[in-house]
């Protein structure tokens, strides 16, 4: 039967580790500034949880362009509530994702919401794709998703 001071340094122990995995869960995402600087003007190329790969282009003004294969779609990108927002034209696809830089090319998109309205009560950012500047080497390392 473990003593008292050996239950209470396990809680302790515990209770340390899981601040820690919470800590990870609350990942460094790219403030809103971060994200406008990053991306805006530029195209990513990028790979989904299933290996399949597109590409999208946020330009400056406002517009995005959407590429997967044979599919292509455009739209309209916003960075609201500290996450990117892609909305397409008559396509339900996009959605609002926290952005994590993992390498010096490399970011992680964690869904949270479906739209800019809902971004503002997020739900908890699920990993949903890596993107890299198109025409630079990926820095991004298979795996590092959560």
């Amino acid at each position: 039967m473990p003593r008292p001071c050996s239950v209470l340094a396990l809680g302790l122990i515990t209770l340390t580790l899981a601040g820690r995995a919470s800590a990870q869960i609350e990942a460094p995402w790219l403030a809103e500034a971060e994200i406008r600087a990053e991306l805006a003007g530029h195209t990513i190329d990028g790979k989904y949880p299933d290996g399949d790969a597109f590409t999208e282009t946020y330009e400056a003004g406002g517009r995005v362009k959407y590429e997967e294969g044979e599919h292509s779609t455009a739209g309209r990108w916003s960075i609201t509530e500290g996450t990117l927002c892609t909305i397409y034209d008559n396509d339900p696809t996009g959605g609002c994702f926290r952005v994590l830089k993992t390498g010096s090319n490399c970011f992680e998109f964690y869904f949270v919401a479906r739209n800019e309205y809902e971004a503002s009560a997020p739900r908890k950012p699920d990993w949903a794709a890596r993107g890299w500047l198109k025409g630079k080497p990926p820095t991004c390392a298979e795996g590092d998703n959560v």
